[in-house]
């Protein structure tokens, strides 16, 4: 998909800014704390990562680079080995983000082009086959960082 937007402006500012990405991350983490995929690799308390992926999708964006002031690069797969990233849970990572996305109100043209980034970065953190045992190696702990 092409850039649906002019140079001049980002996708940040496009959605909405701040506001939407937090109704962004609020409507994808209702999601992940009950989705059978993905609730083994995630803590009970999903805040701190919330938190996190608020300032990640902020910068991913264009927005200010909340994450990388608070935490240095992003380095995503990097971050992400730890844990068992499957093909199967990055679908529904994808499922969880693609409802999300409706969810927050963020419209066509610039959903479709936002879901294209965030499914290339979601297939580039599988790290782990499908028919690996699915228990993980370890959850994904806020305080790691």
């Amino acid at each position: 998909m092409l850039q649906p937007f002019a140079p001049d402006q980002t996708p940040y500012e496009l959605i909405g800014g701040a506001e939407t990405v937090q109704r962004l991350v609020n409507a994808f983490y209702k999601r992940v704390g009950q989705h059978p995929d993905l609730k083994p690799i995630f803590p009970e308390d999903l805040t701190p990562v919330a938190r996190r992926q608020y300032k990640f999708l902020t910068q991913f964006f264009g927005g200010p680079p909340l994450y990388s002031q608070e935490y240095g690069p992003p380095m995503l797969r990097a971050r992400h080995m730890p844990f068992p990233i499957t093909p199967k849970r990055a679908r529904a990572w994808l499922s969880c983000m693609s409802e999300a996305l409706e969810e927050a109100g963020i419209e066509e043209p610039i959903r479709g082009f936002l879901f294209e980034r965030l499914t290339m970065t979601a297939h580039h953190m599988i790290n782990t086959p499908d028919d690996e045992k699915a228990a993980p190696r370890k959850s994904i702990d806020p305080g790691r960082e």
